[in-house]
């Protein structure tokens, strides 16, 4: 929010608390308007400030970091969903509206729905929450569904290690995810939707019910949508601590006032989602993407990106990573890219040993994969996968055998426990590597060990299950040494 100070040099100055950069070892970051643009300063503790301000900070001078756009780490991405985070007000609709904001919603209310979800197919938007399944034919499907309610779902429940995108998202330019939800609701013809936040994210909770609020004041949500037909209102509601609520039919039961646990598909949700109508479901990432596609045309996002994967992605730098942070770029950089050049190797300064991709049940990948491009089918072909964009960095020292014994233990805690392979298999998963780390007849239990997996990914309900073995047989393929088990 804005509010009006008097600094200690005796100037009035406008302070406004915006969203993050994503440049997260520089912050708190302070950025001072000036006619060539925003300088920057950080990391500023407050005992710095009266120092900074005598030094002609309000007039951009002194020790700073020069313009924050011309940094480095900025002038490698290309930001699209991330566009206006760390530059508008976040609880400012005024503000949002004079950096582009709303102009999506306009175009898309200008087509029919059907035009506006092939215009989000043409796009090649994909679902930025795992399995990368297209964004429009989704929708096409909800279009295509007969059916006097409907509802627009988005799942906020991110609980991926080393992610949190969502929630910088959200907390910085909430507006957009509005926006999203809204073009979504008239091209499917819903008149309701959810945002799902999980409960840890209290501070993004509270910055998109002031967003809602303030969208229904200025006709971006009610009765008549910037003074269309659409009839369109959103409700926030927060979940409990399930990872397992990340999965989509596990996020629909919880909405429903019923323990998060994984539906049985077919039905798929698009034709029997939330209270057993169709229903669009899709992640932050997805559904804020959308304004952009709407506002400047399938053809430019499209433009971005490499083979099927189009656009642009938020990737999260976390772990043992020296910058640490959010960075959106053209699908397509590698791996070895964000990790060294944007990352800066290790925050340590030992070496990457190791890198997990995708959350917690995604893949260890090795150094010698630093040329990996990060796209969809590379990763798929790699055994890896891109889940929600979270690189969580491992150095020299990480014990590859106990990151697969975590893999199987956290599964164990977070299985809604619905369906066997998943609910038995990941406690039998945890005794074998105890076994192979004891030494005891390691080469049987570890080709008990791939039978489990293969068990697993073949017979478990959903992709908590399904993709658990995925770390492990990472873990044993690429760092064989650590499973040699007790001398």
């Amino acid at each position: 929010m804005a509010e009006r100070i008097r600094a200690v040099a005796g100037r009035e100055v406008e302070v406004v608390r915006t969203g993050s950069r994503g440049m997260l070892w520089l912050e708190p970051l302070v950025e001072v308007a000036t006619p060539a643009g925003r300088v920057g300063y950080g990391p500023v503790a407050p005992e710095d400030v009266d120092g900074l301000v005598a030094a002609g900070l309000l007039d951009g001078r002194g020790e700073s970091l020069g313009l924050v756009e011309d940094l480095a780490w900025m002038r490698r991405q290309q930001r699209v969903t991330f566009a206006r985070v760390g530059v508008v007000d976040p609880r400012s609709a005024a503000d949002f509206e004079a950096h582009g904001g709303c102009a999506g919603l306009r175009a898309a209310l200008a087509k029919s729905p059907a035009e506006v979800v092939e215009e989000v197919v043409e796009s090649g938007l994909r679902g930025r929450g795992g399995a990368g399944f297209p964004t429009g034919v989704k929708w096409r499907t909800v279009l295509g569904a007969a059916a006097d309610v409907k509802f627009v779902c988005c799942n906020a429940d991110e609980g991926d290690s080393g992610t949190f995108a969502d929630r910088m998202l959200i907390e910085g330019d909430p507006f957009t995810l509005i926006e999203g939800m809204t073009i979504a609701a008239y091209a499917v013809g819903a008149r309701e939707g959810y945002v799902y936040v999980r409960s840890e994210y209290p501070d993004a909770v509270v910055a998109l019910e002031a967003a809602i609020a303030l969208a229904r004041e200025r006709g971006w949500l009610g009765e008549r949508v910037l003074g269309s037909d659409l009839a369109f209102d959103l409700h926030v509601r927060v979940g409990a601590g399930a990872y397992i609520c990340g999965e989509e039919t596990a996020m629909l039961e919880s909405l429903e006032g019923k323990r998060g646990m994984v539906r049985a598909k077919p039905p798929i949700p698009a034709l029997a989602g939330l209270f057993g109508r169709p229903t669009v479901v899709n992640n932050v990432l997805s559904l804020a993407s959308v304004p952009a596609i709407l506002a400047d045309g399938a053809a430019a996002y499209a433009a971005l990106g490499t083979g099927r994967s189009r656009g642009t992605s938020v990737f999260q730098l976390g772990g043992n990573v020296a910058r640490g942070g959010i960075v959106e770029t053209p699908f397509g950089i590698t791996l070895g890219e964000l990790v060294n050049d944007l990352g800066g190797g290790t925050a340590s300064g030992r070496p990457v040993r190791a890198m997990q991709v995708g959350g917690p049940l995604g893949a260890y990948v090795p150094v010698s994969q630093f040329d990996l491009p990060m796209d969809y089918e590379a990763f798929a072909e790699a055994g890896a996968m891109l889940g929600h964009g979270g690189v969580v960095v491992f150095d020299d020292t990480v014990d590859m055998a106990a990151m697969a014994r975590f893999a199987f233990s956290f599964c164990a805690k977070e299985s809604c426990g619905k369906c066997t392979p998943c609910r038995v298999g990941s406690v039998r998963g945890v005794e074998t590597i105890d076994r192979i780390r004891a030494g005891v007849d390691r080469e049987k239990n570890l080709v008990l060990l791939d039978e489990l997996c293969e068990l697993m990914t073949d017979g478990s309900l959903c992709a908590m299950g399904g993709l658990t073995p995925m770390p492990v047989r990472s873990a044993v393929r690429y760092f064989d040494e650590d499973f040699e088990g007790a001398s």
